[in-house]
């Protein structure tokens, strides 16, 4: 049977509807905190639910919370913005990158994984098969001790470079896939080491088609697209709005040129709106609502004049597409 685990329980692909495939909703990074980095907490319930309120209001029905146990996700207020909004969310199972890990774990997480004090300590001291059956209860029974149950499950690597618990951390997620088959999702910094993590992945035995690379328009390059896009994976295009790291046309031209080379079954699109200042409600930035709002018009319309189906494109990328890659098999 087919089916996409959402946080209020799971459902039929094609119920999912005009889904973001990379957001974070409420969150309190424990490395954030420590740095006392204001402008990545996305630390009230309230203003968040404004935000995924706006995006709903112009047709949203999904949302991906990419929030894994190492970014302060807090399951609770996004599972009650999920229930008052009658939104889908789909929650984030796995890890992310090495450098988070220096921080705190907090006291309720203990109980569940040891008495660690840094993600590092338990990272670098629990097996490869630990770390999976952590993953995979996360999936299987709920997300930090709550009955509110992961849809994927995500591992990350750094800019450039991959560490060995980045390796560890990759080898759990993939064994937590075999084991529950539920979908992967990985954080590429910067765009960078996606080939080196498929490599990993391969000798994992990991069936690509399940696999979705993020931050691929922070490495504008289609010849790397091309390259990760024959294997079967999906692209998710995830920093739009962030002009301080290209403009919009760099990223449209990029998902043109892979729609061009016949990959737009594989193509995803969201905005990663991890700081206060990209909310709308926290600190007058574009919002959750920009992309659907804003941006799927230009693109309709940009794609359109270039001679391809803009529309059709859009109901790809935010429908058809995470219908497919979201789904457990």
């Amino acid at each position: 049977m087919t089916f996409i685990r959402t946080l209020r329980g799971d459902i039929k692909p094609q119920d999912l509807g005009f889904t973001y495939a990379h957001e974070h909703i409420v969150c309190r990074p424990p490395y954030w905190v420590e740095k006392q980095e204001s402008d990545l907490l996305l630390d009230d319930k309230e203003k968040s639910m404004l935000d995924v309120e706006d995006f709903k209001r112009h047709g949203g029905k999904a949302i991906v919370d990419a929030s894994a146990v190492d970014y302060g996700r807090d399951v609770q207020a996004v599972h009650a913005i999920s229930e008052e909004l009658n939104i889908h969310i789909v929650g984030t199972a796995g890890f992310n990158k090495s450098f988070l890990w220096e921080a705190s774990i907090k006291e309720e997480l203990k109980p569940l994984i040891g008495n660690y004090q840094t993600y590092t300590e338990w990272i670098d001291t629990a097996s490869i098969n630990d770390l999976a059956a952590f993953v995979v209860r996360e999936v299987e029974e709920g997300l930090e001790g709550t009955r509110y149950k992961a849809g994927q499950v995500k591992f990350g690597t750094g800019y450039n470079r991959i560490t060995p618990l980045e390796v560890k951390t990759l080898q759990a997620v993939a064994r937590a896939h075999h084991e529950t088959k539920a979908p992967l999702h990985s954080h590429t910094e910067a765009g960078t080491m996606a080939l080196e993590q498929i490599e990993l992945l391969k000798k994992e035995n990991v069936d690509l088609s399940f696999m979705s690379f993020g931050h691929m328009d922070r490495n504008p390059d289609p010849y790397y697209h091309g390259q990760i896009a024959k294997t079967g994976a999906y692209l998710c295009f995830d920093g739009i709005a962030k002009i301080k790291y290209a403009p919009e046309s760099t990223r449209i031209q990029c998902i043109l040129e892979l729609v061009k080379k016949g990959y737009e079954n594989q193509i995803l699109v969201s905005g990663d709106t991890a700081r206060k200042t990209y909310f709308k409600h926290y600190d007058y930035g574009l919002g959750l609502e920009y992309i659907i709002a804003k941006w799927v018009p230009r693109f309709i319309d940009d794609a359109t004049k270039q001679g391809f189906d803009g529309e059709g494109l859009i109901r790809k990328f935010f429908i058809d597409n995470p219908a497919r890659c979201f789904a457990f098999k």
